[in-house]
């Protein structure tokens, strides 16, 4: 039964779409309903009142009509003193056309008629014949035993009165019938069911008019109402709505009003503790990079007198420069997401060979060996060349770590498939491994998502891939992440970027004063899964000057 309420809901729902047109259906329907219930009562009332009085003058004229006429014919009376008083019966003020029946002197039987060619005994219905000539007991309820009977009847689509008595008091006892035509009460009731049909069309036509009027009242308040929230909605925290009145809009009003103050008040405080936050956080990177300069140096002498150190005493010199260079890269991925964070990073563009880019990208991190590039020479594009290495370096290290080799890296250009409509460089990197777990694919992008809770100190800090996507939103594209559709491939990442990202990058002073790249692709969601700890930076520890002016 809900469910069948559901469904009709949804469907008046789709037939009604707006809040003024159910308002004015509703409008017109009660209206309707009240007017057609005023309408029919009045009518029916009126046509009752109107019947009955019709009937009840007849009836009585014909009863009195049959008292003085048949009951003053002798009591040996003949067939044409019966019509005679068949036709002064007849001749009143009601209008009706009579039929006599008795017996004459002869005991014959005689039917007399003011009108033989249009009633006669013949059309007076059956029933009422049985009622007339049906003798009652007489006691104390029941005087009389003969009644007056009536019956409505209609003849040629005209509506007639049949009436029919026994004159009491005399043996044997004359009947006397009578039909009168109700025509003009007919006629009466339809200019009364006209004038009310007319008055409920005239009841309808106000109460539309009404509605659109109140619908208007109504709507104003609603569609400023709903003004107001688009521009809350669009960040204009500052938005209020002008209250008047003391009705349920004004106090919904007063709730906005106040529900907009509190999200106000709110987000000035979230904004302000992200700020810290990422002040912090890039504060901290910042101050920890010149205690990691002197700790790698030092580092980087205890590594290479490795082989001379005590036994007992190498390992722990291992992990010692292991975790150095782990926290080294774990502190440059948190500055460069602060870049992200903060608007800061933006682009320097050259143009780059991609297939000469992707070589260098391999050769400079010793996988050549482990990785098969299908690219053509030739294929140029204009991005930035350090970012897109970053990319390049965190997809083929992420396979190479949890796929298994060789990794193949094929580039492409797909016409028309950049968000602007240009050509798109499409990079794209299959491994051989046993592919994407599917929970894991929402969460691949995420920062610091690994795959496996049992792996909390693995060697990457789950920053790589998520700072691949910024890179590659900062150019306007995007990274997607599936399953390959053979037995032989793996997880595939598939990066998007324009050819040409000129439009994207800002000019010199726009990136000075912090302002947020125009490069933010649409497509910020995330579009696959991986292990998030499985990034590869490389040479990843660059320095942005932009960066670095904001950081001092």
């Amino acid at each position: 039964m809900r469910g069948a309420l559901t469904r009709l809901r949804g469907r008046l729902a789709g037939l009604l779409p707006t809040l003024r047109l159910r308002l004015v259906v509703v409008f017109a329907l009660v209206a309707l309903a009240a007017a057609v219930s005023a309408s029919g009562i009045a009518y029916w009332l009126n046509r009752d009142a109107v019947l009955t009085r019709a009937q009840d003058a007849a009836l009585k004229d014909f009863r009195k009509a049959m008292e003085d006429h048949v009951g003053q014919l002798p009591r040996q009376y003949d067939c044409a003193q019966l019509r005679d008083a068949a036709g002064r019966m007849a001749n009143s003020t009601q209008g009706y056309e009579v039929v006599l029946l008795g017996e004459d002197r002869n005991g014959s039987a005689c039917r007399a008629a003011s009108a033989p060619g249009f009633f006669t005994y013949s059309d007076v219905p059956e029933s009422l014949r049985s009622a007339v000539d049906r003798r009652r007991e007489v006691d104390d309820a029941n005087r009389f035993p003969y009644h007056l009977y009536w019956q409505r009847v209609v003849r040629e689509e005209d509506p007639y009165l049949v009436g029919g008595a026994k004159l009491i008091g005399r043996q044997p006892s004359p009947s006397g019938y009578m039909l009168k035509s109700l025509a003009a009460e007919r006629d009466d009731l339809s200019s009364l069911s006209w004038s009310l049909g007319i008055a409920t069309a005239l009841a309808l036509i106000g109460a539309m008019l009404l509605a659109q009027a109140a619908a208007t009242t109504v709507l104003r308040p609603v569609r400023r109402l709903g003004d107001a929230a688009r521009r809350l909605g669009e960040g204009k925290l500052d938005t209020r709505l002008k209250v008047s009145g003391t009705d349920e809009l004004a106090q919904l009003s007063r709730t906005f009003n106040a529900t907009a103050a509190s999200l106000e008040k709110r987000v000035a405080e979230l904004s302000a503790r992200e700020a810290s936050s990422r002040r912090f956080v890039a504060d901290m990177s910042h101050e920890l990079r010149t205690p990691l300069t002197a700790i790698s140096a030092v580092t980087e002498v205890l590594e290479e007198e490795q082989d001379n150190l005590d036994p007992m005493i190498a390992p722990a010199v291992g992990l010692v420069v292991s975790e150095t260079r782990r926290l080294a890269d774990l502190v440059e991925n948190l500055m460069e997401v602060t870049r992200f964070d903060a608007g800061t990073a933006r682009l320097v563009l050259d143009d780059v060979d991609v297939a000469d880019m992707v070589t260098a990208c391999i050769d400079a991190r010793a996988w050549l060996d482990a990785v098969e590039l299908d690219a053509d020479r030739g294929i140029t594009a204009r991005l930035d060349p350090r970012r897109l290495d970053v990319i390049l370096a965190n997809l083929i290290g992420n396979a190479l770590k949890h796929g298994g080799s060789p990794v193949r890296v094929s580039v492409r250009v797909r016409p028309g498939a950049a968000p602007s409509g240009d050509d798109a460089l499409v990079i794209e990197v299959t491994d051989h491994g046993p592919g994407i777990p599917e929970d894991v694919l929402p969460h691949v992008f995420d920062r610091f998502y690994k795959a496996s809770a049992s792996r909390p100190r693995s060697e990457g800090s789950g920053l790589g891939l998520s700072i691949a996507m910024e890179n590659a939103h900062i150019h306007g594209g995007t990274i997607r992440a599936r399953n390959g559709e053979t037995p032989d491939e793996g997880a595939v990442f598939t990066l998007l970027l324009p050819r040409d990202a000129s439009e994207l990058a800002e000019p010199e002073g726009d990136a000075a004063a912090g302002r947020r790249p125009r490069g933010r692709h649409p497509d910020r969601g995330r579009d696959g899964g991986r292990d998030a700890d499985g990034e590869q930076h490389g040479d990843a520890r660059w320095d942005d000057d932009a960066g670095r002016e904001n950081e001092a």
